[in-house]
């Protein structure tokens, strides 16, 4: 592991001077899961929820929270994104809904707290719009899975299949 950036020479906060970093085409990639009970899961696959499509708010939550990122995490600078996509599976075997989102933008800094943010975004509209029937539902596994651009390069999760390729999934939505 490198310094840690975010620190200043008196080891107080700082945001990270990035005006000598070169502009690169730049992608991450999140993903996390949101868990129910089956008969819940059942309702939002079949549109029954009294609040409306739950995943296209969903979706929308998601691209939202990651234009809104740098007012969420002190450190976050403010980026032109290019693209923000998010797309669900939903898993009856385990009764869950998959999260992904993939956030670029041609830029001088990375996209992993944006994707981050729409994945997490995703599965708190997806539990509030659930809520009212399955209050015991649980959000897990918010990871990166990969990232490109920039000096560091291109990472990978080791252990990462495709998207929609967790459980038994019914299909994306």
């Amino acid at each position: 592991m490198g310094d840690l950036t975010h620190l200043g020479p008196h080891g107080r906060a700082r945001m990270v001077d990035l005006s000598g970093k070169g502009a690169t085409l730049r992608q991450a990639v999140a993903r996390g899961v949101v868990t129910m009970d089956p008969a819940t899961l059942d309702l939002l696959a079949a549109g029954g929820m009294a609040k409306g499509d739950v995943l296209a708010v969903a979706q929308v939550a998601g691209i939202m929270a990651a234009k809104k990122t740098p007012e969420l995490i002190p450190m976050c600078h403010p980026l032109m994104l290019t693209g923000v996509d998010l797309d669900f599976s939903l898993d009856r075997a385990e009764s869950c809904v998959h999260i992904q989102a993939v956030v670029r933008t041609h830029g001088i800094t990375g996209v992993e707290m944006e994707a981050l943010s729409a994945v997490s975004a995703a599965a708190l509209t997806i539990y509030d719009m659930c809520k009212a029937v399955d209050k015991g539902m649980t959000i897990t596994n918010i990871r990166l899975v990969e990232k490109t651009g920039g000096k560091s390069g291109t990472y990978k999760r080791t252990g990462e299949g495709s998207f929609g390729d967790e459980g038994s999934p019914s299909g994306e939505i």
